[in-house]
């Protein structure tokens, strides 16, 4: 299928934490018209089954398919160590795809070999072993101390972002010798960047954060430059599907793009 530098992103999370990848990726590429699908009716995807995330995934791809997207892009962590890999080879040739893990792999890779890492992130994420599978194959000496931290995304999904009972909440997880001696901590869940100053707090001075939607918008940057896929018009009005309307999300949206055209359209998912 002869893809076109006009057809627009596809982006997918379980609810308004690719936001945070839409955005770095909107202003890295203002060109690119947008098509996001928010999964709020089933988050968090890190409480789910695999087979359930796969399933999820793979109905939201038929989503932006119809919509001719010429790259699907996985904004969610779980989601990405979930269903990467199918959702490749049942898009096959009709879109490119991108996950938010792979362009932090490659990051760690050039700048942070034979230190100590600490990662947070969902269940799914954590037990899925699939940050350290990818980092102990890089064989660059990292060593990788992972927590499930589960009680965060839903949390900013209720609007608890700057809420007194979030700090508390990151002080015990991140209070543990677990993430003692860490020269970094990789930001496992695109809803993280939302509390990126909570959580900078509760960690010692010198802790760098990792967040991977900047690097992800750069890892799309290069693909859609390789295959010559980079959008010229000025103007596009970026399209939000969510299979369940919330004022929440619609909220963060607009604080995301207050300049932008934006259309909501409620598209319920099959339980």
């Amino acid at each position: 299928m002869q893809l076109e530098a006009n057809q627009p992103i596809g982006i997918f999370d379980s609810g308004m934490g690719g936001l945070t990848v839409a955005h770095a990726l909107a202003r890295l590429l203002p060109h690119e018209q947008l098509i996001y699908f928010g999964d709020v009716a089933h988050h968090p995807y890190g409480e789910k089954s695999t087979a359930a995330i796969q399933a999820y995934s793979i109905k939201i791809c038929d989503v932006l398919l119809q919509q001719r997207c010429k790259l699907i892009l996985i904004a969610c962590h779980s989601a990405s160590a979930a269903a990467y890999e199918l959702v490749r080879e049942y898009v096959a040739s009709k879109a490119k795809v991108l996950n938010v893990i792979e362009p932090t792999i490659d990051f760690l890779r050039e700048h942070y070999a034979g230190q100590r890492l600490g990662l947070i992130g969902t269940r799914q994420t954590v037990q899925s072993n699939v940050y350290k599978k990818k980092i102990d194959e890089l064989q660059r000496g990292i060593e990788l101390q992972s927590l499930a931290t589960p009680l965060l995304a839903p949390m900013i999904e209720e609007g608890f972002a700057g809420h007194p009972a979030l700090v508390q909440t990151l002080e015990a997880y991140l209070n543990t010798p677990q993430l003692s001696q860490i020269q970094a901590l990789i930001l496992g869940c695109t809803h993280y960047p939302l509390i990126k100053t909570a959580i900078a707090q509760c960690l010692a001075p010198q802790v760098k954060l990792i967040d991977s939607a900047e690097l992800t918008a750069q890892a799309v940057a290069g693909l859609l430059t390789q295959h010559h896929l980079l959008r010229q018009q000025k103007e596009a009005i970026h399209h939000f599907y969510v299979s369940d309307y919330t004022e929440t999300f619609v909220a963060s949206a607009k604080w995301f793009f207050p300049q932008a055209a934006l259309r909501f359209e409620p598209y319920p998912l099959w339980e």
